[in-house]
């Protein structure tokens, strides 16, 4: 099977993933009420709480995202996806939506977002959007409000399997539900605009105008090791849920171990090294391992995307 293989278009470089990134326009669906759809209905977050991986929001962190609203930051995500996509499909880079790897990123989509709710509520409202970019990058990311996107080279170079791509998948909806994005904005935001200025950040004026400056930093923004790592386990845990192997995560990141041998990755500043990584893995997979056994396998498998 071949992704364009012929078209590989300069895109800006993403921070996701690995290097976190089709053809004509009626690629483009938006997953309006995906939540309701593909497997079991979401978890309560109480039940979210009793097994699988627990994560908490210490005080800091809700001060800093309660300086930038959520809607703003999901309005930013949104505009700069679609003007991407159109990007993409001006050069004639946004792969088909009935090309074969983007009925499979979209079918292991409607697995998991059920289970999104359980660590975001706001996800159920979310007009999530699953699309395929031919590049040979090694990346894929998901856009504050669901916005979903993989780069065409992370599933031809790494080969891999649908475990291994709901681990990547999982990864990128965590950052999103997790609302990492909105929280390194609230940050910046209190570090440019001052103590004086807080008070009026939800206000119209100079103080808004700088916010929504701020959303052009969805493109290049990174994450901490420590997004990273949550990222990492909300994403086993979702993938567990859907019914995909969560050991699925040690064989993708010693595939990218492989992938980058000999040369530093471009990631390695802010995630957690492959041994370090794979470790953390190791030792949430007992923790969802119960929930993957229970839960309702995939009845669809794809073939793994060739050169």
């Amino acid at each position: 099977m071949t992704l364009l293989p012929d078209i590989d278009p300069v895109l800006p470089e993403l921070h996701g993933f690995g290097r976190c990134r089709c053809h004509a326009g009626t690629s483009r669906r938006m997953f309006t009420g995906l939540i309701a759809a593909g497997a079991a209905g979401a978890l309560s977050p109480a039940l979210a709480q009793q097994e699988g991986v627990v994560v908490r929001e210490g005080r800091t962190d809700k001060i800093v995202k309660g300086l930038v609203p959520a809607e703003q930051v999901e309005r930013a995500g949104a505009a700069q996806y679609t003007q991407m996509m159109q990007q993409a499909n001006q050069q004639r880079a946004l792969v088909p939506a009935n090309h074969a790897q983007v009925q499979r990123l979209r079918y292991i989509a409607q697995r998991l977002l059920p289970f999104a709710p359980s660590f975001n509520a706001r996800a159920k409202g979310w007009q999530w959007e699953v699309n395929l970019i031919a590049s040979k990058q090694l990346n894929a990311f998901c856009m504050p409000g669901g916005k979903i996107a993989f780069f065409s080279g992370i599933l031809v170079q790494l080969k891999l399997d649908d475990d291994e791509v709901a681990a990547i998948m999982g990864h990128e909806i965590a950052h999103a539900l997790r609302e990492h994005a909105r929280e390194r904005m609230g940050k910046t935001a209190a570090t440019r605009i001052g103590a004086g200025l807080l008070s009026s950040l939800l206000g119209l004026g100079n103080v808004g105008d700088s916010l929504l400056n701020m959303g052009a930093q969805l493109l290049t923004l990174k994450f901490s090791r420590e997004d990273e790592s949550e990222a990492d386990l909300v994403g086993m845990d979702l993938a567990a849920r859907a019914g995909y192997d969560p050991r699925a995560g040690v064989s993708l990141w010693q595939k990218m171990g492989a992938q980058n041998k000999g040369a530093p990755p471009q990631w390695m500043s802010t995630h957690p090294s492959g041994p370090t990584r794979i470790k953390d893995i190791e030792a949430t997979i007992p923790k969802v391992a119960g929930l993957f056994e229970r839960a309702a396998k995939p009845d669809r498998r794809f073939p793994v995307a060739t050169a």
